[in-house]
């Protein structure tokens, strides 16, 4: 500590080495004790605890004024650190082996008593939490897990600059390019009727950097997205941006591979799964697991098993067989015998959710087979699947027979589940792997193309060439990186040609003035020489998130809002003043 602190060290520094020096600690009381005639605080700060003694026989005036003391009060504690005695060792605390005998106290704040203990073992709901963040933020978890992310923080900055990459800062007002989730708008006083919009990423902003030579970008950039909220995604978040001039798709992903496995070794006690970063196609993690971002600690794999299913009896196979993309597939579940009724019918209920006309399953019991289906079999059937599932007795099968989508979407799901039921994830390891060559358009709910990624990735140009014959057939030079089931981001070889960037617009239907209108500020930069350049962009909440083994990304949140996306400490979003909606010309619409 600085000798112009008001304290001379932290609460978490002092050992038996200290012992005889007069010290002087700040901080909060974190609990305090009174023992026949001794009067106990535990001090605390973020670095940790010191036990406090005061003796009434010392000095008995401040004895009488630490009787006032309460929890949470702040101190300024003068004293001398004694040794505690063998039997008193707390060996808990890095400062176990001292306390520090009180010889003068100032009291520096008094609190109000808490709406919830600091530290304490009961559950305090969310909502408590978060309404008084500033308080929770006391508590040893948040100190960790907002410690963690600093540290994150300064990996990243450290890693991208020693490889020769600028951080530059791009704005927060820009204009909106309708695309992906929805964006926040800014209304603007001095152009009344236009708006600024937040950024949802800086990708536009990114690719221009590369158009204006700076060559290497890199930036830890605030972005916004106005969507439904989920427990790893928050309206306001953090996220590495990456780009750089004249790349191939396996330079990109070497840098940002780098950054995350040094990550993880600075702040995970976990080791990579296989010692290494595989990469597998998204044809192949569809076809395998039902999920582009497939959580790889444990291996339950997807089987496909439509041929077989052709004649088999069983009319609902059969009929998904008839649809156009449809597929019939199982999922193995190890120990899936022992499902209870009522499991089944919940994992029903979720794959329901999902669009699923229902959960088909054979549970492979002591005394045999057991299931509503097996009766409409044809004879040798079962005995095809167990063979090409490798199903045995104790096991159970589950099937999905629908359009690919759904049926990828069920059986994910029912993984997902089997692998939390089952105990099969292995939490000693992290699984971290690329996904690669994903389609580049999908068909949008009206039967339209919609782009993948986002509409400045590259086609593979070999398919390109035959794109009108069947457009679904094109894939993008695209990659995800996938940690231990979240996708952290996602990055591409970019377009840089403004004669195929055209095209591209052409097969999604954005007509040339829609072009102009939202994309016109990137079609003239291209017309002045734009590098072939690339980039990936992931959360780094979500990566704190995972290697903090925290349930959602709030708690590694210093100000998150609600899953409403309310911030319940400042009580925001709230209603302005209409003199200030009248200013920017801004009329509201009486609501029933």
């Amino acid at each position: 500590m600085s000798s112009t602190s008001l304290r001379t060290h932290s609460c978490g520094e002092l050992t038996a080495k200290h012992a005889k020096k007069s010290v002087t600690l700040c901080g909060w009381v974190n609990t305090r004790r009174d023992h026949g005639g001794l009067i106990f605080f535990d001090l605390r700060d973020r670095y940790g605890l010191t036990q406090i003694v005061f003796h009434p026989e010392t000095n008995k005036e401040i004895f009488a004024l630490a009787e006032t003391v309460r929890p949470e009060w702040v101190l300024q504690i003068e004293g001398t650190v004694e040794k505690r005695g063998k039997d008193a060792v707390n060996p808990k605390m890095f400062t176990g082996e001292i306390e520090v005998t009180a010889t003068r106290l100032t009291i520096l704040n008094k609190a109000k008593t808490p709406p919830f203990e600091i530290d304490s073992p009961k559950e305090v709901s969310e909502d408590l939490r978060l309404q008084y963040r500033y308080l929770d933020m006391r508590t040893a978890r948040m100190q960790k897990n907002i410690a963690l992310r600093s540290k994150v923080f300064q990996i990243i900055r450290s890693y991208f600059t020693s490889r020769d990459c600028l951080e530059i800062d791009t704005p927060c007002l820009i204009k909106g390019t309708p695309e992906g989730a929805r964006e926040y708008i800014v209304p603007s006083r001095v152009y009344p009727g236009t708006f600024f919009v937040l950024p949802q990423s800086p990708q536009q902003l990114k690719q221009l950097c590369m158009v204006g030579g700076l060559d290497r970008y890199f930036q830890i950039a605030r972005c916004f997205r106005d969507e439904d909220l989920r427990g790893d995604r928050q309206p306001e978040f953090l996220q590495l941006d990456f780009e750089m001039s004249f790349p191939k798709q396996e330079d990109v992903q070497e840098i940002i591979e780098g950054s995350i496995v040094e990550i993880i070794k600075a702040c995970s006690e976990k080791k990579l799964k296989g010692g290494k970063v595989p990469r597998y196609t998204w044809q192949h993690v569809m076809d395998t697991y039902g999920s582009d971002k497939p959580d790889l600690r444990y291996d339950l794999p997807i089987v496909d098993v439509s041929a077989l299913a052709k004649g088999c009896g069983f009319k609902v196979f059969e009929d998904a067989l008839s649809l156009k993309n449809g597929v019939v597939r199982a999922l193995r579940v190890p120990g899936g015998a022992t499902l209870a009724r009522s499991e089944i019918d919940t994992w029903t209920a979720l794959v329901r959710e999902l669009k699923a006309k229902g959960l088909a399953y054979i549970l492979f019991k002591d005394d045999g087979p057991q299931s509503p289906l097996l009766k409409f079999f044809r004879e040798g059937f079962l005995a095809e699947l167990e063979k090409a599932t490798g199903a045995k007795k104790g096991d159970a099968l589950f099937f999905a027979a629908d359009t690919f989508k759904i049926a990828c979407a069920s059986l994910s799901r029912i993984r997902s589940e089997a692998a939390k039921r089952f105990e099969l994830i292995d939490e000693s390891v992290h699984a971290l792997f690329w996904v690669t060559n994903f389609p580049m358009f999908e068909e949008a709910d009206d039967g339209s193309l919609t782009f993948c990624h986002h509409p400045f990735t590259s086609p593979n140009m070999e398919e390109w060439k035959h794109r009108k014959e069947n457009p679904l057939a094109v894939h993008s030079i695209c990659y995800d990186l996938v940690l231990d089931g979240y996708e952290l981001g996602s990055g591409s070889i970019r377009i840089h040609d403004p004669v195929l960037q055209a095209e591209v617009f052409e097969m999604l239907g954005i007509s040339p003035v829609d072009q102009e209108r939202r994309f016109g500020h990137m079609l003239r930069a291209f017309e002045y020489g734009a590098p072939p350049h690339g980039g990936f962009a992931y959360g780094i909440d979500r990566v704190v998130m995972i290697l903090a083994g925290e349930p959602n990304i709030r708690e590694v949140t210093p100000f998150p809002k609600d899953q409403k996306a309310k911030d319940l400490m400042l009580g925001a979003p709230a209603a302005v003043p209409a003199e200030q909606l009248k200013e920017l010309r801004i009329r509201m619409e009486e609501q029933e």
